[in-house]
């Protein structure tokens, strides 16, 4: 029996995250929250932009700034994830009531999403100005919001029933099912979406906001245990977010970490608005052959994470890991731009799955150096989870709007034949914004070098894994 067990365990590599407080089929239905985060984040950043621009005509820069909208409720993480750790109500529950109404924002936005996109692109005759970007932008902003505080309370929730050593294993399954949210829901859209149509767009995008609402009701059912409050509790003086957002923020070597995350997530996310455009109206590829490329990044990502996990176990510098993710970001998006010129979309959807790969390994890095930074007891996972969280969707969010806008400007520079004849190419404004992430990924290496030097010399001791990984 005692090899029975040995042997299930190394056939489900996250067995043993499971514990008495949270079991394992209790564990995988949480982390059902996650494919629906996974299933939203692939309709915002992959299919809808594409279609946006490719099949709806809309501009890139009006595209950018409506995926970049979320980002205006991303800094609101850190106080979602505040509020969760200290709010009062007669059940005793903190993370289910913001993991539920994340639930609705998120499914209210998908469903006007298709809708607010036909009225945007002019298929619809109507009187009131601005109305396609009004209804676009608050469709964009309803999900946005929605994706920010489910993510928040459910990994905090997470984090509350694990156990301190299944932890860091808890938080790791949880951020797989992400990514393979996002790689199967790019798989099942890319595939209803071969054959493009008006109808078929709306019909698909609804059924990802109905999904995505039964999924996080399965997720969250009886997960928080209820305990009743008296009023006088709840009325008692709750910790003052001020107070515990200056002990988070306290630490030698906190603001250059930010900085480091702030450069080196601008430097991966800058193409997230263009790639799938780019596959399209340069190399020619089809809707479903583009959406597939979520699905190279997660995999990407996937490879990049169990090559972290199994270097750092052999003792390999974390901060070092971080550098070797910028270099194959380098390598990334090199290919992505010799694609192009040499009309070859193996190297596209290579440089597809390099991006995911440097971007995991690079995330892993910061991430764990961030957790060695001090933070009182006054700062709970909620503030943690949304600050971290808070940090990268901003930087995520300004990369994606510069970057359409970028690709606007050099590209009617380009065709007008004001760069010289040799760039009149709409490829052009695609790759001045991949040379763009080229330089960002070296300041960001410029930035990172002290902090190598640094923790050669602390040598302080982090556990190895995923816990507490934010987005």
């Amino acid at each position: 029996m005692s090899s029975l067990r040995g042997m299930s365990v190394r056939l489900l590599p996250f067995a043993d995250a499971a514990s008495d407080k949270l079991p394992l089929g209790k564990l995988i239905r949480l982390s059902l929250f996650q494919v629906s985060v996974g299933m939203a984040t692939v309709m915002l950043l992959g299919t809808l932009n594409r279609v946006m621009i490719v099949e709806l005509n809309v501009p890139a820069m009006v595209v950018a700034m409506m995926i970049a909208l979320p980002v205006l409720s991303a800094p609101f993480r850190a106080l979602l994830g505040f509020r969760s750790d200290t709010y009062r109500s007669a059940l005793g529950w903190r993370r289910v009531p913001y993991l539920w109404f994340g639930s609705l924002w998120q499914m209210g936005g998908l469903a006007i999403m298709p809708f607010a996109l036909l009225v945007l692109s002019g298929d619809t005759v109507h009187d009131i100005p601005f109305a396609g970007e009004i209804l676009a932008g608050l469709a964009f902003l309803m999900t946005g919001l929605g994706i920010h505080m489910t993510q928040t309370a459910g990994l905090a929730l997470a984090c509350d029933l694990a156990t301190e050593q299944t932890r860091p294993k808890v938080v790791a399954l949880l951020y797989v099912m992400l990514l393979l949210g996002m790689g199967g829901s790019a798989l099942i859209i890319g595939a209803l979406l071969v054959d493009f149509s008006s109808l078929r767009l709306i019909r698909v995008v609804q059924g990802a906001a109905l999904a995505g609402l039964v999924l996080n009701l399965i997720a969250l059912w009886k997960q928080e245990s209820v305990r009743p409050m008296t009023q006088a509790a709840r009325a008692a003086p709750r910790p003052k977010f001020r107070d515990a957002w200056l002990d988070f923020s306290r630490g030698g070597a906190a603001g250059r970490l930010l900085v480091v995350v702030f450069l080196g997530t601008m430097a991966f996310n800058m193409q997230d608005v263009l790639l799938e455009p780019y596959g399209g109206e340069i190399l020619g590829l089809s809707v479903s052959s583009t959406t597939l490329l979520t699905a190279m990044w997660a995999a990407g990502a996937l490879i990049g994470y169990a090559l972290s996990a199994r270097v750092l176990d052999k003792g390999f510098e974390v901060v070092r890991l971080g550098a070797w993710g910028l270099v194959a970001g380098l390598i990334a998006f090199s290919l992505v731009i010799f694609a192009a010129p040499m009309q070859s979309a193996l190297l596209f959807f290579a440089g597809a799955g390099l991006i995911g790969f440097g971007g995991g390994l690079f995330a892993v890095s910061t991430l764990l150096h961030a957790m060695t930074l001090p933070i009182d007891t006054t700062v709970g996972r909620g503030l943690a989870l949304g600050a971290w969280g808070a940090a990268q969707a901003t930087a995520a969010g300004l990369a994606i709007a510069l970057g359409g806008g970028l690709r606007d400007v050099v590209s009617h520079w380009a065709m007008s034949g004001a760069l010289g004849s040799a760039l009149v190419s709409p490829a052009t404004g695609y790759s001045f914004v991949y040379h763009a992430e080229i330089g960002l990924i070296f300041a960001t290496l410029v930035v990172l070098g002290p902090l190598a030097t640094r923790r050669a010399n602390t040598r302080t001791a982090v556990p190895h894994g995923l816990p507490d990984f934010p987005t």
